[in-house]
């Protein structure tokens, strides 16, 4: 065969780049050698926020008592949770598949494809499909450290979580990032024993040691978390998996569980598809060396957008650089920057987690200020009784820009979008202060953070000015 643009991989990337070839007129070929229907919308984004939803109806039996309402105890039926879950995640994949069904049979090519040259496919079973540019957009996969190998069946990542029939009587979580946080409150709420453990201190995506420690904090409160936790020995012992760890008081614990879920993080799906014999300059994990605003791999007609990329595996990510990467491989060699968004990344917990800008650990390299408050004494959140957590936002003295932030607290999804709006708006914290705030709302505690930066960037300008901070002490 031979097209303007053939693109490998049939998710959301791969979708995305796909449909923007054919806008920009560009002849265009899909191929795929596993199932369709997207990571979101068959094990990741989708199925774990109904796992999710299943536990908040679950938690909100729970603390109805704290409002003085007694509904009982909760009688949690895994099986119908489950059931749930594999139902609606069902449908969420059919709608994913009518999108791909309508696609010409002929521009979708099944097997699994593999670089001859750069310009060159030859697809397992099938074509040699000969592209004048080429999309590679094969998304990614778990990974599992050695220390969990060997526990055959007791072992599970999340894709498999969302094919239980029923839910565990206990699992281990090896990872307390972004999966291992939601899969593992998640579980907790609906009656599992749930240990989650780290290595390195981190929880979840958060920098910020304030928002960490606020974050823990709540965390902690309802399931075991150890972010520090350093495992020696894991390993089966008939159905169990027994774990051994040193806990942060450094005593030595032995527990077991039904499961052990790595969580460990996921790795580009790059092996395999013939990238070593392409002469392409590639970093640290395999990916091909390429520009994040046009995805072009350097010095090739070959794009990379995606988990494949391994720049930002979110979904809206994804879509905007299958969209970049579909529309610049129709136009080769005519490559243009394509919109990158402010960054924005949600966890989905209790209380969620949201990362505006680039994140604290990365802002700190420059001068930066900071404003921040608890949602501890914040009123609506004290109505809630949702009053945990931190939020805390940075900005430049220099020019009064908002940079960024990380929050830890109630609402977080709503708050972030709005940061990441302001962001993307090149707004100051004096224009975002000027916005409406309603009371009373979660939001006031963010204006509340925001003034705190205000008055920190104007004491940082007039100590190098050697000013007083306020007009009104001059």
């Amino acid at each position: 065969m031979k097209v303007d643009v053939a693109v490998i991989g049939a998710g959301t990337a791969g979708l995305a780049a796909y449909r923007a070839a054919r806008a920009a007129g560009a002849r265009s070929v899909l191929i795929e050698g596993g199932a369709y229907g997207t990571t979101c919308a068959r094990v990741g984004c989708m199925p774990s926020k109904l796992l999710i939803a299943a536990a908040e109806a679950a938690h909100g039996v729970e603390r109805a008592r704290h409002f003085g309402v007694h509904a009982g105890a909760a009688r949690i039926d895994g099986r119908e949770v489950m059931a749930r879950v594999k139902r609606e995640r069902d449908r969420f994949v059919g709608f994913v598949l009518e999108g791909v069904e309508s696609i010409p049979e002929a521009d979708r090519i099944r097997g699994r494809a593999r670089f001859v040259d750069r310009s060159t496919l030859q697809v397992d079973g099938g074509p040699t499909i000969e592209a004048r540019s080429i999309v590679i957009a094969t998304g990614s996969r778990p990974t599992i450290p050695p220390i969990l190998q060997g526990l055959g069946d007791r072992l599970v990542v999340n894709d498999d979580v969302f094919e239980w029939e029923t839910l565990p009587r206990s699992i281990a979580v090896f990872g307390p990032g972004v999966i291992g946080l939601e899969i593992g409150q998640a579980l907790a709420r609906l009656g599992v024993r749930v240990v989650v453990l780290g290595r390195g201190g981190r929880v979840g995506p958060l920098s910020d040691p304030f928002v960490q420690r606020a974050a823990l904090a709540a965390f902690a409160s309802e399931f075991t978390l150890d972010p520090d936790a350093h495992v020696t020995r894991v390993e089966r012992v008939g159905d169990e998996v027994e774990v051994q760890y040193r806990g942060p008081d450094g005593a030595e614990r032995v527990e077991r569980f039904e499961y052990a879920l790595a969580a460990t993080g996921r790795a580009p799906n790059l092996d395999g598809i013939g990238l070593e014999s392409l002469g392409l300059a590639l970093d640290a994990r395999g990916v091909p060396v390429h520009d994040r605003n046009t995805t072009q791999v350097q010095g090739a007609p070959i794009f990379i957008a995606g988990d494949a990329a391994n720049d930002a595996p979110l979904l809206h990510e994804a879509a905007d650089e299958g969209r970049i990467a579909g529309t610049n491989a129709a136009r080769h060699p005519k490559v243009a920057q394509g919109l990158r968004r402010a960054a924005l990344g949600i966890v989905f917990t209790d209380p969620q987690i949201a990362i505006v800008g680039a994140g604290f650990a990365r802002l700190q390299a420059h001068e930066i200020a900071a404003g921040e408050v608890s949602f501890e004494d914040q009123g609506r959140s004290r109505v809630m009784l949702r009053n945990r957590g931190h939020l805390r936002v940075y900005g430049d003295p220099e020019t009064g820009r908002f940079l960024g932030a990380e929050i830890a607290g109630p609402d977080a999804e709503h708050i972030g979008h709005l940061l990441a709006w302001a962001l993307q708006a090149r707004m100051t914290v004096a224009q975002m202060l000027e916005m409406p705030f309603y009371h009373p709302v979660v939001e006031e505690g963010l204006r509340t953070a925001l003034r705190d930066l205000d008055a920190r960037m104007r004491e940082a300008r007039a100590s190098e000015m050697h000013l007083p901070a306020h007009p009104a002490a001059a």
